[in-house]
């Protein structure tokens, strides 16, 4: 049966998924929603980069997207900015009965024991009363710090600690509100940004180590976070704007399920905006970046992923793999139980097998 989509948000992940809704005979895609009015009654096909129109003309409003009753919205709008509203919106959605894939917020990905309890409550009682599902994942948090280090915790014997690392170059991301006002690259060494108030990494990202623990039977007593931060040692220029000597150009964190004073696991970012700071920090597998599982125990693995393309450079395969993790999952999604769905319930998520390329452009096939 034909998955009946409206495509929500259509920014640095949202064109790549619009597109592979579009290239999938799985999905009939009935409606594009957007933010801005320059967008609005653009064809979907030219949101997202390919040359064949659609038909399907972009509009705006969440009453337009609920008229049309899709079976699933892939939900891609920017949320750390205008989280309240995001929150809303899925409440909204799953209330009417629609089941949504989403790249953010990403503490949704696993969000028992990290989120207030009356604001998960509303969430689930919205899917409840809809009998929708909701799944929030990506790349980071997503596959590459649940469903990697999940399939190799299933082979050990024992684990004393799995790490998840993100080791980027971010250089080439080009979103000036992530990048300056809330990662605080670019910002005075003592400015404080969104990011790095306290409690916000741990409510990002302690989903990641709290669904890790889940999946090892394990019940952590504690989340904790810290971070380092190094200066640019002269100006230059990134694709998101200009970075002043002095100010912030590399950031390290950490984010840890406790068990006692034991780290068992642990999210772990290492973002420089240029390869030659922070020398002695973790370095990718391949130049410009790569995602990193370490599990201690027996055995113990280090799993290193590169991603790259044809077309882009690291952060556009990142941007690709986040998009299509979410578009692969509809089918699931849209089979499963009423609720908040997490890797550690839903059945193995895969793509479409070969390629039907004539429904991708000669410019992006191999």
């Amino acid at each position: 049966m034909t998955v009946r989509v409206i495509h929500w948000g259509t920014g640095n992940v949202g064109r790549h998924a619009l597109a592979g809704v579009l290239a999938d005979p799985r999905f009939e895609l009935i409606g594009v929603h957007v933010s801005g009015p320059d967008k609005v009654g653009l064809d979907a096909a030219e949101l997202a980069g390919l040359a064949t129109p659609s038909g399907v003309l972009a509009t705006t409003g969440i009453e337009e997207v609920l008229a049309r009753r899709p079976d699933c919205v892939v939900y891609t709008a920017m949320t750390d900015n205008r989280l309240p509203e995001a929150l809303e919106d899925l409440r909204r959605l799953l209330a009417a009965g629609i089941d949504v894939v989403a790249s953010a917020p990403v503490f949704l990905q696993y969000p028992w024991g990290v989120l207030p309890a009356e604001l998960l409550d509303s969430i689930e009682q919205a899917a409840a009363q809809g009998d929708s599902s909701l799944f929030v994942n990506g790349i980071d948090p997503g596959f590459a710090n649940d469903l990697l280090p999940l399939a190799l915790l299933g082979t050990c014997r024992y684990v004393e600690q799995v790490r998840c690392l993100e080791i980027v170059d971010y250089s080439t991301y080009d979103n000036p509100a992530v990048m300056f006002d809330i990662m605080g690259f670019g910002k005075p060494m003592t400015e404080t940004p969104l990011l790095l108030q306290p409690g916000v990494l741990s409510l990002a990202w302690g989903s990641v180590v709290r669904q890790l623990a889940a999946g090892l039977g394990i019940e952590l007593d504690a989340v904790t976070q810290e971070y380092q931060r190094l200066p640019a040692p002269e100006t230059f220029d990134i694709d998101s704007g200009t970075i002043e000597a002095g100010t912030a150009a590399a950031l390290r964190f950490e984010v840890r399920g406790m068990v006692g004073d034991r780290a068992v696991t642990v999210l772990e970012h290492v973002t420089r905006l240029r390869a030659d700071l922070a020398p002695d920090w973790p370095q990718p597998a391949r130049a410009g970046g790569s995602y990193r599982v370490e599990v201690t125990g027996e055995p113990n693995y280090t799993l290193d992923l590169a991603m790259f393309s044809d077309h882009g450079d690291h952060n556009h395969a990142s941007l690709v793999g986040t998009a299509m993790r979410l578009v692969n999952a509809i089918p699931a999604v849209v089979a499963a139980p009423a609720g908040i769905r997490t890797t550690l319930d839903l059945p193995l998520v895969t793509g479409t097998g070969l390629a039907d390329t004539s429904r991708i452009p000669a410019a992006q096939q191999r």
